[in-house]
């Protein structure tokens, strides 16, 4: 059960990766929404941060659970944690991810199996365990953030967009799956966006990134929102990517591939 000090019910969100970027942007809407809230990252300290910010901004309910995703058993450990709080989520949201650049013969093993753990395993886990709660109180939304990647095979991030690609396809297999419980499904796929990752990922220099302008995470998080309220399933931020997600439909797809690698390319 959920409740303010006063005892009105409040429903709650679950954030994963609600330390920067999108999943950051998406806790401040959550909290102007007076959603009582779950933030989740390994990054103890700057959760601590937000969640006493939030609390003396909005008055909401913020309980931080510090996990790295990249390990398996996380998933478990943050649903038995608020089973154990009698905390119920309403809305779920799988933002947490991040990538690797460089050509998969030389990229780091271990990494990039860490990065299937955070991107796609832990994702769907969560997802296995919350929504059947959701399905049983007959309402609930769930955000998985994917990535214009999704759409079309990367090279120099081949491991990173195949993990997109899962992300979009799940969720639009489980929309479907769910039509008519009350539990909605929608897939955040923004492009390009202003945050830590490029730099994170080493594509600071690549054609795609350098000297572009780039949606702010704020914006995209505005629109995941919005979508999310709605019931809306797929979500692509930006005219622009929009007519770039429907173009690669039409287009050979050996030729997709190449276009895609010269603007992953940094020279």
């Amino acid at each position: 059960m959920n409740t303010t000090n006063q005892g009105q019910y409040k429903q709650t969100a679950l954030i994963t990766g609600a330390a920067g970027g999108i999943g950051y942007e998406l806790a401040c809407i959550f909290a102007c929404n007076d959603y009582n809230l779950v933030l989740v990252d390994k990054i103890g300290l700057k959760l601590k941060e937000i969640a006493v910010n939030f609390q003396q901004k909005f008055g909401n309910f913020v309980r931080t659970i510090v996990k790295d995703l990249s390990i398996s058993t996380s998933p478990e450990e943050i649903f038995t944690e608020l089973q154990q709080a009698n905390i119920t989520i309403d809305v779920l949201v799988n933002n947490a991810g991040f990538g690797i650049y460089g050509l998969f013969n030389e990229t780091n093993l271990t990494a990039e199996l860490e990065m299937l753990q955070v991107n796609l395993v832990c994702l769907t886990h969560l997802t296995k365990l919350f929504l059947k709660d959701m399905v049983k109180q007959g309402e609930g939304k769930i955000l998985n953030v994917a990535s214009a990647a999704a759409f079309q095979p990367g090279p120099l991030m081949a491991v990173y967009f195949a993990t997109k690609a899962y992300i979009l396809s799940f969720s639009e297999a489980i929309a479907n799956e769910l039509e008519g419980t009350g539990v909605t499904v929608t897939v955040l796929c923004p492009g390009s966006t202003e945050s830590a990752f490029h730099e994170r990922t080493g594509m600071a220099d690549s054609k795609l990134v350098k000297g572009k302008r780039m949606m702010d995470a704020a914006t995209v998080a505005k629109i995941g929102y919005r979508a999310l309220m709605k019931g809306q399933t797929v979500v692509i931020p930006g005219v622009i990517n929009q007519l770039l997600a429907k173009s690669v439909r039409f287009t050979p797809r050996k030729l997709v591939t190449k276009i895609v690698r010269n603007m992953q390319e940094d020279k």
